[in-house]
């Protein structure tokens, strides 16, 4: 009887494919923050170390992935030196049919947005139980805002037309999952807090969402992330498959 694959044994094949298929000597990678996109670092590190990749450099999207990275001696830059990226490979905490997803949870969705909007490809990596209907319910929206009058944003969030009643829950703990396991306020990398959106109904319109989020003051970045994805690996309990945008 076939034994059940763990959801970390899950994450290690689709991280360790996204790098087998869409790394290559010579490319600009973009690293992305997370459990899942943990085993895509691990596999850029394996394959420079035997010396299968060459002359990788790579941009992280946190700092935890930053340290990760530099302890597997793979070459680091910024956006600074190096604008443009060939591909990026990152996880999320939600996809849904049109592939838009929501990220965040670590807490580095503009981290993440910024350098996933520099790649030319950009490669998600989940299991099968980010996969879903619509985005809502089923995880909180990530919002990074500025501290200054951060009750006034939230209030000014949840008046936003596409929110659809949804509440503001400023993250306290641990910034890098949204779980309340601490008293204080979670600070990002960028030293902002962290509101989490939480939805009792599916997002009727992401697109219509992001740009309302984008036009509130106070805001710094959110975790929709729209029309961005190339393309999608999903590891379910009957192997990998792939969506393409």
């Amino acid at each position: 009887m076939a034994t059940k694959l763990t959801q970390d044994e899950l994450k290690k094949m689709v991280g360790y494919k996204a790098v087998d298929d869409h790394v290559k000597s010579g490319m600009v990678v973009g690293l992305g923050t997370g459990s899942t996109a943990y085993f895509a670092v691990e596999r850029v590190g394996q394959k420079l170390a035997s010396g299968e990749l060459k002359d990788i450099v790579a941009i992280p999207t946190s700092i935890r992935t930053k340290e990760q990275a530099e302890s597997l001696n793979i070459p680091l830059v910024t956006l600074d030196t190096h604008s443009r990226l060939d591909v990026a490979i990152d996880g999320a905490d939600l996809v849904d049919p049109a592939l838009n997803l929501v990220k965040g949870g670590g807490g580095a969705l503009f981290r993440e947005k910024i350098v996933e909007a520099s790649a030319d490809k950009f490669i998600v990596i989940v299991d099968q139980s980010k996969i879903v209907d619509a985005l809502g319910p089923a995880f909180p929206l990530p919002i990074e805002c500025l501290p200054f009058c951060i009750e006034h944003t939230m209030r000014n969030l949840e008046a936003l037309p596409a929110m659809q009643g949804a509440k503001a829950v400023l993250r306290r703990g641990s910034s890098a999952n949204n779980k309340v396991d601490g008293e204080e306020i979670a600070i990002s990398d960028n030293n902002c807090y962290l509101v989490d959106m939480h939805f009792d109904e599916p997002i009727k319109d992401p697109v219509a969402l992001a740009d309302q989020i984008n036009k509130v003051v106070g805001t710094v970045e959110h975790g929709l992330f729209v029309g961005m994805t190339t393309s999608v690996i999903i590891a379910g309990e009957d192997g990998i498959t792939v969506k393409d945008a």
